[in-house]
């Protein structure tokens, strides 16, 4: 009794200093209420600039008051870059678009006070591709948009709602699209992974899909991180007997497992078709393998042997899962090759030769218990390439390796800032024996590094990272180099960028214009929300 008498005196008291407060605050004086700008100076939100969209050197009339007594003093930008001022009246202020403007919120800047304005879209040569269909894209992470020679795709990633279609039956993290987005529903993956996908390749007929999962559809168990579809999404099954001992009479049972029976013990981030096979790399160190036909003795539910075999990073899997043992592999200690002592990513390719050849880059200083300098280059049987050089490399991790076959370079990002012990900041392009190409000169970044760039086939570089400015000009995350490492001229009008892209395919719009697809983990694209997937055009 006295417990609850305590805690009524307690909620009294309360009570009162809350009404207090109300009390205050009904009597006091609203801080926000008929506040005024600051300096006097309004600038309208509601009302338009106009134009209020243009391209580099538009004359643009914006209305304000207040200005008058700063016309001599403020600073007008579009989105961060200075532009010219043109006439200041008691209603207005008259600029020119810079010619390093982009599209987001104009502003003034009197001494340290920045007054906001509204919204201006400076047009450029890229622009949203309205033809593209997934106009709602993903819930979550594109990690591959993978074109079928049938004129369809597969989409993959960390997703289970794609373009909206997965609110009643999720698109758990793989769909089919036409190569314009649109959604088909005859592929049937049915729950689809239950982890994240990173890439899916076609070989012997089948999808071979990979990434960090267990289960597909009604296969939840006896998958580790890799499995082959039928064409028409369905997993790959096969039915095998097995003996179970609950009692004393054996019991024999009948079935389905996933016909493709390997996997890792960890997320697989690549894989490739490969002479025939599957090549796969991740930071896994175990290759793993089911025994389904063996008698089991588990006295309290059906269960499967789990074998494992020790091989780092990078190994390649026959069709039908098992172990190749030719690859990167020692037969008298029965382990694979321990790869590198850190992380690592890959890209693979074919030279002017015609020979596959698989770049190895990351974070790691010894590969094969030899020294490393974070990037090296494989031979097809899985050598290191002598005739690939980086000299000392980097002294940093590198994020990501693009190549271009038409230029035959590399493109490296990362937060490093030498290679081979010349100055590079956060980025390098590189010629096919590993030396610098030192036409390319990446400028200074403020606010970040950049994650990720791929060399188009025009000789354009498109960059995305966590920067806000490149070479003290505003771009927000994204942006187009030359060849040489400027801003190319009409193609950084694009507003704010969020996020990273995991790759920038070339392609073409319905109606046939020069278009990018770009993909992966953003949810702004010039300042419009736009989910992990979006085509632009570019001419």
């Amino acid at each position: 009794m006295k417990k609850i008498k305590y805690m009524l005196i307690v909620f009294f008291l309360c009570s009162l200093v809350i009404q207090g407060c109300k009390k205050e605050e009904e009597l006091g004086e609203d801080p926000y209420a008929d506040g005024k700008a600051p300096l006097g100076i309004t600038i309208s939100q509601t009302l338009l600039p106009v134009p209020s969209e243009g391209i580099v050197g538009t004359t643009v009339t914006i209305q304000a008051k207040g200005l008058m007594p700063f016309k001599d003093k403020l600073t007008f930008m579009f989105n961060g870059e200075k532009a010219e001022v043109l006439s200041v009246t008691e209603s207005t202020i008259v600029v020119k678009v810079p010619e390093a403007g982009s599209t987001g919120i104009t502003s003034i800047a009197i001494g340290d006070q920045l007054i906001l304005g509204p919204q201006f879209i400076v047009s450029g040569l890229i622009k949203n591709d309205i033809t593209f269909k997934a106009t709602a894209g993903t819930n979550g992470y594109v990690n591959q948009f993978y074109e079928m020679l049938d004129g369809r795709a597969i989409v993959l990633g960390s997703f289970n709602n794609y373009n909206n279609n997965g609110f009643i039956t999720p698109n758990n993290r793989i769909v089919r699209t036409s190569l314009d987005g649109d959604y088909d529903r005859t592929f049937r993956t049915g729950r689809g992974a239950n982890g994240s996908l990173s890439r899916v390749i076609e070989i012997g007929g089948r999808f071979i899909i990979a990434g960090g999962f267990s289960g597909y559809n009604q296969r939840t168990e006896n998958i580790s991180n890799i499995t082959s579809l039928y064409p028409n999404g369905a997993i790959d099954t096969i039915k095998i007997q097995t003996k179970r001992k609950p009692t004393l009479t054996d019991t024999v049972t009948q079935k389905w497992f996933p016909k493709f029976n390997g996997g890792t013990n960890e997320y697989i981030n690549r894989i490739y078709p490969h002479q025939g096979k599957i090549l796969a790399t991740g930071n896994f160190r175990y290759y793993v393998k089911r025994t389904y036909d063996k008698d089991n003795y588990d006295f309290s539910r059906d269960t499967v042997i789990l074998d494992s075999t020790e091989i780092r990073q990078i190994l390649r899997f026959n069709l039908d899962g098992s172990l190749d043992k030719t690859y990167r592999f020692n037969t008298a200690t029965n382990k694979g090759n321990v790869s590198a002592n850190g992380p690592i990513d890959t890209y693979m390719h074919t030279d002017a030769a015609n020979l596959e050849k698989l770049m190895v880059f990351g974070n790691f200083s010894t590969f094969d218990d030899q020294p490393a300098v974070r990037i090296l280059r494989l031979n097809a049987d899985g050598t290191k390439d002598p005739s690939f050089n980086p000299g000392s490399g980097v002294d940093n991790g590198i994020t990501s390796l693009t190549y271009n076959a038409t230029t035959r370079k590399y493109l490296i990002t990362g937060a490093f800032t030498k290679y081979n012990g010349k100055p590079v900041y956060g980025m390098a392009l590189i010629n096919e024996d590993g030396s610098l190409d030192e036409s390319f000169t990446a400028k200074f970044f403020e606010g970040g590094y950049p994650y990720f760039a791929r060399q188009i086939s025009n000789g354009l570089i498109v960059v995305s990272g966590g920067f806000k400015k490149y070479n003290n000009i505003t771009r927000n995350g994204f942006m187009v180099l030359t060849p040489a490492g400027l801003l190319a001229p009409g193609y950084n009008a694009t507003g704010p960028f969020s996020g990273g892209l995991s790759d920038v395919i070339e392609t073409k719009s319905a109606d046939g214009k020069k278009a990018l697809l770009l993909i992966g983990g953003f949810n702004r694209f010039d300042n419009q929300p736009f989910y992990n997937i979006v085509r632009v055009t570019i001419e």
